[in-house]
């Protein structure tokens, strides 16, 4: 599904040239679940943006499921995303003026599909995490916990074949943490592709293996289990 070729990305401003990832060879098979790792400011949140076409590589090749997507625009780069890719991040990312539901029926807004289709996934998603309750409430009115479940809802109501979690237990206490990360694991098993940004070894443990990233470059790969394609 993924592979990269030497990707680097480079931040210039006047001042200085930052290297944020450095020759970058990777590659993720269809329903592989992958943890990556690494200090603060090692380059995971920049490569999660590469691999989700929310940035564009200074260098280097891109193929995502077949096609070398690093040279498109970005308009090309944006529908691919949108059809393809569902992200969860640290922070939640919900729009305080939206209701859950309407957080979660977003992408499907997006992507053009019909006010019955919208409803029936998203009331569909809304069961799955035990959000019903909830749908008219705004994100302020949530617990932390709640509204990862929102979140990880807008995630996967488009039925994406990749979701890229960046720290999504970071906010949350090891309560929620543990919750968010069965919801990612029950993902998994429906053959959804993960990979996942976290500081957390234990977490780590869930996938099949953890790429270490440091100071842009992979340095080390654990085989956590054996993945069977």
């Amino acid at each position: 599904m993924i592979k990269t070729k030497d990707l680097k990305k480079i931040y210039t401003t006047e001042e200085v040239e930052t290297t944020a990832l450095n020759n970058v060879n990777l590659e993720v098979q269809e329903g592989e679940y992958v943890a990556v790792m690494g200090p603060s400011g090692c380059g995971k949140s920049t490569l999660l943006n590469v691999i989700g076409m929310i940035d564009k590589a200074t260098t280097g090749e891109y193929h995502f499921m077949g096609e070398e997507v690093s040279k498109y625009s970005e308009r090309q780069r944006a529908n691919i995303r949108k059809a393809n890719i569902g992200f969860v991040f640290q922070s939640f990312n919900l729009i305080d003026e939206l209701t859950v539901y309407e957080n979660v029926e977003l992408p499907l807004l997006y992507l053009g599909y019909s006010s019955s289709e919208r409803k029936k996934r998203v009331h569909e998603v809304l069961e799955q995490m035990e959000l019903m309750a909830r749908k008219n409430h705004f994100p302020q009115q949530l617990s932390g916990g709640q509204q990862q479940r929102v979140a990880v809802s807008r995630a996967i109501v488009a039925r994406p074949k990749l979701i890229l979690a960046d720290e999504p237990t970071g906010n949350l206490d090891s309560a929620h943490g543990e919750e968010v990360m069965r919801l990612i694991g029950e993902l998994h098993e429906t053959g959804t592709t993960i990979v996942m940004v976290t500081h957390s070894p234990a977490y780590a443990e869930y996938g099949h293996r953890t790429i270490h990233l440091f100071d842009g470059h992979i340095v080390s790969e654990n085989i956590q289990k054996e993945f069977k394609i």
